[in-house]
């Protein structure tokens, strides 16, 4: 029955063997042209990309006399002919708009980020509350404990400061006992008697910090007060050693397998952070959890970003961060307080994690990840999948089509992973690129996390309120990105955004009045959270395609290395609040300056292959400015075959980490405006000889 509808199908349509056949001749002519260019200038000719693809579809018309086939194969390839440009590949890119770029497969991916949005806010924030320091506490006398006027136990027990408060860590050394049995304890009075540090522990501020943290109930002040921060560095080392084994774990396991164990890592490091009795116990649980950190988040906006059309990127990148991860760093502190005690906090924070864990049966695999490990036939199904959730009626030789391309382009990532780090290194300039975008990267990531933290000890007496507020800069600050980026371009808004970030912190130094140095210091926090984020796209786009997995994922995990550094800077706020905004001030200013040396990528081809990027910018001057001044305009190079969208090279995570990584930046060419996305395809000429040896080889 099958054949005979194709048959009649056939009959119906008398011309179409006339056009199939047009067609062959015209690509036949193309291909004689190009061959006889080729040998006019001496080279050996190889076959086209026009000539891959009528070899594509001739053997898919092969199948049509065969039994297992049909007239059905012919019908599939006609289709794929006349829906699909010869001249191309079918990319990923290509093939979204057929099945939908952001249809209700891609929105409920969308919601699924809410919950994964509020474990990325626990993870990072929760230990920042767990060990708050209040600001008023003094030593713990047992023996004065029954008096019931707390002026008095601090008259008797607790000497002052030379201005006049009472001390933190010292009590007199003296006779409690006889104090509290006496009847008149007024001549006990003596503020010449000797001190000591306290002995049984301290006395805090309840109404002034109504949350209970580990630091309030180990004792972590004082003598002590080390023991957070070292807490806090140990989270980090934690975040070192999960980003480099789970980047690792993604590439073979899956997106999905990274998520789900991530969590689950997360979910017991904060059930046993809630048993810890002592300090290395609350230490060995923090580096089980700083383990999950990024992990536990990226690998959903991993799913989401591989599912959605280049053209919806820009808003689900960054109002996925706006509108979901924003909300819940504001809400956490108030979710701190709520549950009174931090071990009660660690322990109902972690529910929700639970949750995540039923992820390995309703969310799916990343189909970019099964083609880069080999699995076509399962991306294929799952893809098919997508387009039925979309109700989007796809020509089966689209798939087939697709599938063709997934082939060639899988045997060509097999050869391109012998790239390494240390590529590139082999060019001095971007050797040099990479070293500053390593220090720009470990500055950036410092001063984001050290105006972080900074909001927990800024103002001791509204900690939750100021926190919330700090927080919510996070909003109108990925606007700003989205409204100036693509504008003014990377550098400039670098240099801008950071050196405001610097020069604010320095004027917050400066300030005398507690109210203006916080709204110095907000405006801080605010352009920090802008230049966090210029930087996650911008080193994406700086490095060649064949380098650019390894070689953001090696920046970001030196950032991780930097931002070990700011638990030990926040710290210096006991000493002086002043010298801890000068340090994110000089460090703003020097990230700034150091941005302007960077070439610009905005209107600009992406480096593809390492010659590309060992002479990529070397046309532009330290002025250069995309929209003013030399080099505004783009330079023209020769067109080139391939496709200009998203390639299928996603085989490491930290492709897509940025929360800019996908956005889809305009170029000009003369008259004509088109759209290249920031993960471009591979290099024309290193498609071509793949093509040429698998050509060779057959």
């Amino acid at each position: 029955m099958e054949n005979n509808n194709s048959k009649d199908k056939d009959k119906d349509d008398p011309n179409k063997d006339d056009n199939d056949g047009n067609k062959r001749d015209k690509s036949e002519v193309s291909n004689n042209k190009r061959r006889s260019k080729t040998k006019n200038k001496g080279q050996q000719a190889g076959p086209s990309l026009e000539e891959l693809r009528v070899k594509y579809d001739d053997r898919l018309d092969s199948n049509q006399n065969s039994p297992s086939t049909g007239s059905r194969s012919g019908n599939i390839s006609r289709q794929s002919s006349a829906f699909v440009d010869l001249g191309q590949f079918l990319d990923f890119d290509d093939l979204l708009p057929m099945i939908g770029e952001f249809g209700l497969f891609q929105k409920l991916l969308f919601l699924f980020m809410i919950p994964f949005s509020f474990i990325a806010a626990f993870v990072y924030l929760g230990q920042i509350f767990m060990t708050l320091t209040p600001h008023n506490f003094y030593c713990f006398v047992p023996e004065l404990a029954l008096i019931a006027d707390e002026a008095e136990r601090k008259q008797l027990s607790i000497p002052r400061e030379e201005d006049g408060s009472y001390s933190h860590c010292f009590m007199y050394d003296a006779n409690y006992t006889a104090i509290h049995f006496a009847l008149n304890r007024t001549i006990y009075l003596n503020s010449t008697w000797p001190t000591i540090p306290c002995k049984n522990g301290y006395v805090f501020d309840h109404v002034e910090m109504p949350f209970h943290s580990a630091t309030m109930e180990f004792g972590w002040v004082c003598d002590s007060d080390y023991y957070a921060t070292l807490a806090q560095i140990i989270f980090f080392v934690g975040s070192i050693l999960g980003g480099l084994g789970y980047g690792r774990f993604a590439d073979l396991c899956g997106r999905l397998s990274a998520l789900v164990s991530s969590c689950f890592l997360a979910l017991v490091g904060s059930i046993f952070s809630a048993m810890a009795n002592n300090f290395p116990a609350f230490a060995a649980t923090r580096l089980l959890v700083g383990a999950s950190y990024d992990t536990c988040f990226t690998m959903i906006y991993i799913l989401v970003l591989e599912y959605v059309g280049p053209k919806y990127r820009t808003f689900v990148a960054n109002m996925s961060l706006a509108i979901f991860y924003a909300p819940f760093t504001m809400l956490m502190p108030w979710l701190a307080l709520g549950t009174y005690h931090w071990r009660t906090f660690s322990a109902l924070c972690a529910a929700p994690i639970s949750l995540s864990l039923l992820s390995f049966w309703l969310l799916p695999e990343s189909a970019r990840w099964l083609v880069s490990v080999g699995q076509i036939d399962n991306a294929m199904e799952l893809l098919k999948r997508v387009a039925r959730r979309n109700n989007k009626t796809v020509p089966p030789g689209v798939f087939d089509h697709f599938k063709f391309s997934c082939q060639q382009f899988y045997k060509e990532e097999l050869q391109g992973r012998n790239f390494t780090v240390c590529s590139i290194f082999k060019k001095p300039r971007m050797a040099r690129y990479m070293v500053l975008m390593i220090i720009i990267w470990m500055v950036i990531s410092l001063l984001y996390d050290g105006h972080v933290r900074a909001a927990s000890v800024l103002d001791l007496h509204n900690v939750f309120v100021f926190f919330s507020i700090a927080c919510a800069t996070e909003l109108p600050g990925n606007i700003l990105v989205i409204l100036t980026l693509d504008r003014f371009g990377r550098r400039w808004c670098a240099f801008v955004f950071t050196s405001l970030s610097g020069i604010f912190s320095l004027v917050a130094a400066s300030m005398k009045n507690s109210r203006h140095m916080l709204g110095a210091a907000l405006a801080g926090r605010f352009f920090a959270n802008i230049c966090y984020n210029i930087g996650l796209q911008w080193a994406a786009e700086v490095l060649p395609t064949v380098v650019r997995a390894q070689g953001v994922s090696f920046i970001h995990t030196m950032g991780f290395v930097a931002m070990m550094m700011s638990p030990p800077v926040v710290f210096l706020s006991s000493v002086s609040t002043s010298l801890m905004l000068i340090i994110l001030g000089i460090l703003g200013l020097l990230g700034g300056i150091l941005a302007l040396f960077l070439p610009e990528t905005l209107y600009h081809d992406l480096p593809q292959t390492l010659s590309d990027g060992a002479e990529f910018g070397r046309e532009q001057r330290i002025w250069h400015g995309p929209c003013c001044g030399p080099g505004a305009k783009r330079v023209k190079r020769p067109q080139r075959l391939w496709h200009q969208g998203s390639s299928l090279r996603t085989i490491s995570r930290d492709e897509f980490r940025s929360t800019r990584m996908h956005r889809v930046a305009k170029t000009r060419i003369g008259t004509r405006k088109t759209q290249i996305s920031s993960q471009d395809t591979l290099a024309t000429e290193k498609m071509i000889h793949t093509h040429t040896f698998e050509h060779g080889k057959n």
